[in-house]
């Protein structure tokens, strides 16, 4: 176990940082490991992490990011060895069209197993995984979702050749023990409380490979900058979200006619593109993950710059 060495380079009296893998740099690095790997998809898939065994991990395409961003592709896109592929995205938080964007993923990723000339019959099954840092289902409150075709009439499956699973970390059932299941790795996705870390992980050894790596990467000065880089990209994001949104609210308030508050909106918008236009060229963001933002393709965010 690494643990105790880890927690013994730390000096008596030094605050541990800790890095949140809900943010999605951190959730990347995690899923890196093998292990770490094997068991999430096990509780994913209900099945024993045995059955899961080898994972490979996929230079993701969907995206054709340029070969010079630093900060890569922080969605984690996965294949096992019988043929099933997954991709994992870790949202922090809410961002328009997210539902449109999952699906869109899910089709190209399905789409993308067939080669000219090969038949139907080689396409195996896809799952797109979105694990959320804010609620998306507001009428419920269930945590974990698991979306595929079913027939309107009678409920039956259609297919589970596609499928879309959605966790959704707010609405964790705080009562509910199961050191195995799902329920155990949102808590730990979740954090950033050390206590409760270290008790998921001495119940379930791919937890505890994902604390192991947890508490080394919290100490590396170089990934420390780069999550809190991330970090910072969020938070300046949504700051100015926020902002253009309770300007845009006094502005209506205020009862500006019809062309003020569309000359407003556009304003805003306007502020918005620039700002992503910014962290994509201060290389904080991605060119996908810009386009996303400005609910636009990458080719349009593209002409912006």
């Amino acid at each position: 176990m690494r643990t105790n060495e880890t927690n013994q380079k730390i000096t008596n009296g030094q605050e541990e940082f800790i890095m949140k893998p809900y943010v999605d740099w951190c959730f990347k690095e995690l899923m890196r490991n093998p292990k770490t790997r094997q068991g999430f998809i096990a509780v994913l898939l209900k099945v024993p992490p045995e059955e899961i065994g080898e994972t490979i991990l996929l230079k993701n395409e969907l995206s054709r990011r340029s070969e010079e961003e630093k900060q890569g592709i922080l969605d984690v896109h996965v294949l096992l060895r019988n043929g099933i592929q997954i991709d994992m995205e870790m949202q922090v938080a809410y961002v328009d069209y997210w539902d449109e964007r999952q699906m869109f993923y899910l089709c190209k990723m399905f789409a993308d197993q067939l080669k000219k000339g090969e038949g139907y019959e080689k396409l195996q099954k896809c799952i797109q995984v979105g694990i959320l840092n804010f609620t998306y289902f507001h009428d419920d409150d269930i945590s974990y979702h698991v979306i595929n075709f079913r027939d309107n009439k009678t409920m039956k499956l259609y297919s589970d050749k596609m499928e879309i699973q959605i966790l959704e970390l707010p609405k964790i059932p705080e009562g509910y023990q199961d050191p195995d299941g799902i329920v155990a790795w949102m808590k730990f996705f979740r954090g950033p409380d050390k206590k409760e870390m270290e008790e998921l992980a001495k119940e379930n050894p791919y937890l505890e490979e994902a604390y192991e790596d947890l508490l080394e990467m919290s100490q590396d000065e170089e990934k420390r900058r780069e999550y809190e880089a991330r970090e910072r990209a969020i938070r300046d994001y949504e700051h100015f979200k926020h902002a253009a949104e309770r300007a845009a609210e006094r502005a209506l308030k205020e009862g500006h006619e019809k062309g003020m508050r569309q000359g407003i909106q556009e304003g805003i918008q306007q502020g918005i593109q620039q700002t992503l236009i910014d962290l994509y060229r201060k290389q904080v963001l991605t060119v996908e993950q810009a386009a996303v933002e400005c609910g636009m393709t990458v080719e349009e965010f593209q002409k912006l710059l």
